[in-house]
C-alpha cells in the first residue's frame, strides 16, 4: 500500500525513483467514467420524456422536475462529505460529466430501461473492488504530485475562502454548472412547449453532450500543450454565453429544428469543453490546497446554484394568452418559457462578464513545480568526506558543506510554501 500523496518515493539500490505514470490509471479512469455514466442516467432518466411520465404516473410537470432536482439537492451535503473523505481517507472514485444515453434508453419499456442503469454501476463496483487497491500510486506521477503539501480539510476551506481569484472562479463557473444542469433537465419541457417532439428533444440533448465531449477533447489537447488555462476558460465561456443567448431566442420559434439543434450543439461544444479546463484552473489558483477540495467545492457550489436556477426558471413560467402548438402530453396547459430562457441567458452572460473582467491568478502549482523547494530525487548527492590529508582543515570544518539528501527530505517550512 502506498503512503500519502506527498510521501517520499522509496529508493532502490541507492537511486531515487523518478516520476512515473502507471498503466493502472486507465482502469481508474474507466471506473470513474462508469460511475459518472450511471449517475447521469439516473439523474436524467425521466427528463427527456417528462410529459409522458407525468401522464403515465398522474403527476404534474413540477413533480417530475423534482425527480431531477432532488439529485442536485442531495449531492450538496454528500459532495462536502466526499471532499472530506478524499482529503482525510482517500477515495477510489470521483465524478466527471458524461453522456446520459438518452437516445438508447428512451424507447425501452420502463422495467428494462431502469434495469439498464444497473449495468455501468455494477461493472464499476466490480472493477473498483477487484482492480483498485491503492489510494495513490507507489511513485508520484509528476513533480507536482511529489511535492504536494496540501492542507487539511478545514484549513484548506479557510484558504479557499480567503483566495479572491478562487472565489470568483468558483461562483462564476459554478453558476455555469448550474445553468448546464438546468438546461439538461428542462430541455424537453422547453422544446415541447414550442411544438417539438420528444424524439427531437432527446436528439438535442444527445447533441449537447456529444459535442461537449468533442470540445473537451480538442480544448484539453490545446491547453495541455500551451498551459493557457485562463485564456481558454474565458474565451470558451464567452462563446458558450453567445450560444446560450441564441438558444433562448431560437427555441421559442416554431419549425426551426435545424437552428435549435445547431444552437444546442454549439452550447455543448463551448460549455462542456471549458469544464475540465476550469477545474484544472481551480487547482492551479488554489495550490497548495488539495485537488479534491479545490475542484470539489466548485462542483458542490455549482450543484447548489443549479437548484436555485432550476427552481427560479420553473417559477417564472406563465400560461400563454395566445393558442399554442404545444406537443406536451401531460394534459396540463402549455407553459411559456420566454422569460425563463431570457433569465438563463442573462445569468450566463453575467457570470461570464464577471469572470473575464475580474479573474486573474498566477499558476501556483506550475510555479511550485518549476521553482519550488528541491524534490527528493533532485537533491545533491550526499557529500563524502575524503580521508584527511596533511595540512587540510580539521574534520569539523570540512563537514560544514551543503546539505545532503537528509535535509532535502525534511518538510518545507511554511514560509517556503506558495
Amino acid at each position: 500500500m502506498a503512503g500519502p500523496a506527498g510521501a517520499v518515493p522509496e529508493v532502490a539500490g541507492g537511486a531515487p525513483r523518478s516520476p512515473r505514470a502507471y498503466a493502472r490509471r486507465w482502469v481508474f479512469l474507466l471506473v470513474v467514467s462508469l460511475l459518472s455514466c450511471s449517475n447521469a442516467t439516473l439523474w436524467l432518466s425521466f427528463a427527456p420524456v417528462a410529459d409522458i411520465i407525468a401522464q403515465h404516473f398522474l403527476l404534474s410537470m413540477a413533480q417530475v422536475g423534482w425527480l431531477s432536482l432532488i439529485y442536485l439537492v442531495v449531492s450538496i451535503p454528500f459532495g462536502i462529505l466526499a471532499i472530506w473523505i478524499l482529503d482525510s481517507v482517500g477515495l477510489r472514485g470521483a465524478q466527471i460529466p458524461w453522456a446520459s444515453l438518452w437516445p438508447m434508453c428512451c424507447h425501452l419499456p420502463w422495467s428494462r430501461r431502469l434495469g439498464v442503469y444497473t449495468i455501468p454501476a455494477g461493472l464499476a463496483c466490480l472493477l473498483a473492488t477487484v482492480c483498485l487497491w491503492e489510494s495513490v500510486p507507489p511513485t508520484p506521477p509528476s513533480v507536482g504530485a511529489a511535492s504536494s503539501t496540501s492542507e487539511n480539510f478545514l484549513q484548506g476551506l479557510k484558504l479557499l475562502l480567503q483566495n479572491k481569484a478562487y472565489v470568483i472562479l468558483a461562483v462564476c463557473f459554478g453558476g455555469g454548472i448550474g445553468i448546464f444542469s438546468s438546461f439538461s433537465a428542462l430541455l424537453e419541457q422547453i422544446l415541447c412547449a414550442s411544438g417539438y417532439s420528444n424524439g427531437f428533444s432527446g436528439l438535442c440533448g444527445a447533441l449537447f453532450i456529444v459535442f461537449g465531449i468533442l470540445g473537451a477533447l480538442v480544448l484539453g489537447l490545446y491547453v495541455d500543450r500551451t498551459k493557457r488555462f485562463t485564456e481558454a476558460t474565458k474565451i470558451g465561456l464567452c462563446l458558450a454565453s453567445m450560444a446560450c443567448v441564441a438558444f433562448a431566442l431560437v427555441s421559442r420559434l416554431q419549425g426551426q429544428a435545424l437552428a435549435v439543434a445547431a444552437t444546442c450543439s454549439l452550447f455543448g461544444f463551448f460549455g462542456f469543453s471549458v469544464a475540465p479546463v476550469a477545474m484544472e484552473l481551480a487547482v492551479e489558483c488554489a495550490f497548495p490546497v488539495g485537488e479534491g477540495a479545490a475542484a470539489g467545492l466548485v462542483f458542490v457550489l455549482g450543484q447548489a446554484q443549479g437548484v436555485l436556477i432550476m427552481v427560479l426558471l420553473t417559477a417564472l413560467t406563465v400560461r400563454p394568452e395566445d393558442p399554442s402548438s404545444s406537443t406536451c402530453q401531460h394534459g396540463e396547459d402549455p407553459l411559456d418559457w420566454t422569460v425563463s430562457l431570457l433569465l438563463m441567458a442573462s445569468l450566463c452572460t453575467l457570470f461570464t462578464c464577471v469572470l473575464v473582467l475580474f479573474f486573474h491568478t498566477p499558476y501556483r502549482r506550475l510555479q511550485a513545480e518549476s521553482a519550488g523547494p528541491p524534490l527528493p530525487w533532485t537533491c545533491a548527492p550526499e557529500l563524502r568526506v575524503p580521508p584527511e590529508a596533511p595540512g587540510s582543515a580539521p574534520p569539523a570544518q570540512r563537514l560544514q558543506e551543503p546539505p545532503g539528501p537528509a535535509s532535502c527530505l525534511q518538510e518545507p517550512k511554511d514560509s517556503q510554501r506558495l
